[in-house]
């Protein structure tokens, strides 16, 4: 299998990355730097992409043509964590959390689609968050993005399938990674409280990682890699007062704060 991981140096996407290397796959990396990353494997490809590029898209593209003729895997992994009260979070910081997290995610699709309905195969792994179905208070931006990336799965999903293509949607708790050292909000308060999340939490990325291909190989739609994430799933669709309880303690929780309390 030929695989291309975005965000493919750090994080859940050099554990995809070494697990994908493990089975025997080819991985392309994509990510920011203009030099290969220390962290990359040696056996894997790098390019720099920035998924915010149309450029370093098309480049992407050329260069799995060129080298490989083919892609079987897309995996749109790059994304930020951020997190804002909605009078707090600017709209600077929105515009920076959408390009990256749900744009970033469109051009990909978009640049590969044409690929694999030439090839009438192939697989767009888009890699959402345990966010996308659960909506915590104060990171309506964060929530936003990611629930966008499981509608707009979904939809390709549907759309693609007649050219044999599988659509999925990774939608994981918090798991240990840097992910929050790409917070550059202006909402301190919560990016404090992002940040405990993500370093506090009881998964590591290999674990996820190794879930996802599980999910990758079954062919699932919905991938939710840990049981966190589908239990708190479960709780919204079969318990939704339990599920508003939920929201409105940590919503209250945030406003002691605000407050001084």
């Amino acid at each position: 299998m030929r695989a291309l991981v975005t965000g493919g140096a750090s994080g859940l996407g050099l554990a995809l990355t070494k697990a994908l290397l493990a089975q025997g796959d080819l991985v392309v990396v994509g990510d920011l730097a203009e030099s290969r990353p220390e962290s990359v494997p040696g056996d894997a490809a790098y390019l720099t992409l920035d998924v915010r590029s149309e450029r370093d898209w098309e480049a992407a593209r050329d260069w799995v043509d060129r080298e490989w003729g083919r892609l079987d895997l897309l995996v749109n992994n790059a994304g930020i964590a951020t997190g804002g009260r909605i009078d707090v979070e600017t709209t600077e910081d929105w515009q920076r959390v959408l390009d990256i997290n749900l744009m970033g995610v469109v051009r990909g699709c978009r640049t590969f689609t044409p690929i694999f309905k030439r090839q009438r195969d192939g697989h767009i792994v888009n890699v959402a968050s345990l966010a996308g179905f659960i909506h915590g208070p104060g990171m309506s931006s964060y929530n936003a993005t990611k629930a966008a990336v499981v509608a707009v799965s979904e939809t390709l999903g549907f759309e693609l399938d007649p050219w044999g293509i599988k659509v999925s949607v990774v939608c994981p708790s918090f798991f240990r990674t840097n992910l929050h050292e790409s917070m550059r909000g202006t909402d301190t308060a919560m990016e404090s409280t992002a940040i405990g999340l993500i370093t506090q939490a009881p998964f590591t990325a290999a674990e996820i990682a190794t879930a996802v291909l599980h999910g990758i190989e079954a062919g699932d739609a919905v991938i939710v890699p840990d049981d966190i994430a589908v239990s708190m799933v479960a709780m919204k669709r079969t318990d939704p007062e339990a599920y508003a309880v939920w929201g409105r303690d940590g919503a209250a929780r945030l406003a002691r704060r605000e407050l001084g309390g």
